[in-house]
């Protein structure tokens, strides 16, 4: 019964793994003194996972809301939170959002977008993130390192003109840098960060869950922003229905549901197969 030890455990992280990418619940408890052993993620692993995650999210907002919602009359404006303006968020407001939501919680998770041709200016990547960068582009490949500045593990990958509201956006954009952009093209990178070269179970669940709250607070943002649109005819009807189906949204659940239908099996593969990798050496 060679790795017998070894069965509760798994057991243990199968069950609370499969409800947390489920419903987004509570995590499962660990102890304060976690030793070396329950460090069995590599932190490149986990920013991976991630990131196809984000990949996922953000092409469902940028076709599935922005994409088809301007066919329905929605707007989208980077000013979408000013008093006066009666708009959702761009794409990249989008991840910003949720970049915003991550930083409030208690997760060390970093998620931030740059470009060599920006918008805006401060998002201009730049040391060793510029040199990487080149890279990227000529092969699509993500790139880690770790960030000796910051002291922290870093993650690249590319971020790819998906739709055409975001090419359209940059190119008439009257800040933009480059007028050319087209479908395909790798209009910058994703770059996440965390302070561990590797996780525990928990601390792996933690990053999970803090992106998939921070999603459901920034749709939930602009949901509220259309509540106090001063026109009833620019407030779409919000339930169940996707902007494909007439002047509709759905909800913040319906929403972060069907992200979770098209992320949520593949992450739990990836994660049980480490997860079983680390047990079967053992």
């Amino acid at each position: 019964m060679k790795n017998q030890k070894n069965i509760f455990p798994f057991v243990l992280f199968i069950s609370c793994l499969s409800l947390t990418l489920t419903n987004c619940g509570g995590v499962p408890e660990e102890s304060s003194m976690s030793s070396p052993s329950d460090k069995i993620f590599k932190v490149e692993d986990v920013l991976t996972m991630i990131a196809e995650e984000n990949d996922v999210t953000r092409t469902l907002y940028t076709k599935g809301i922005v994409g088809a919602g301007k066919k329905q009359g929605l707007k989208f404006d980077e000013d979408w939170q000013d008093e006066d303006v009666e708009a959702g968020p761009l794409p990249a407001l989008f991840l910003r959002g949720i970049s915003s939501d991550i930083r409030k919680s208690p997760v060390p998770l970093g998620l931030y977008l740059g470009s060599d041709f920006p918008i805006n200016a401060s998002n201009k990547f730049t040391g060793k993130q510029a040199e990487l960068f080149k890279k990227i582009k000529e092969t699509q490949k993500p790139q880690h390192f770790y960030e000796e500045d910051q002291k922290l593990y870093t993650s690249m990958f590319a971020d790819l003109a998906v739709a055409a509201p975001c090419v359209n956006c940059h190119n008439d954009h009257k800040n933009t840098t480059k007028t050319d952009w087209k479908l395909g093209d790798v209009m910058g990178a994703t770059t996440w960060q965390y302070p561990s070269d590797s996780l525990s179970i928990k601390e792996t669940i933690n990053v999970i869950q803090a992106y998939r709250n921070g999603t459901k607070a920034i749709y939930n943002a602009y949901l509220a922003e259309i509540s106090k649109f001063k026109i009833d005819s620019t407030k779409p009807e919000i339930g169940q229905k996707w902007p494909s189906e007439g002047f509709f949204l759905p909800t913040a659940e319906v929403f972060i549901d069907s992200v979770r239908k098209l992320t949520s099996y593949h992450t739990l593969e990836l994660l049980l197969s480490k997860k079983g990798s680390e047990i079967a050496s053992n």
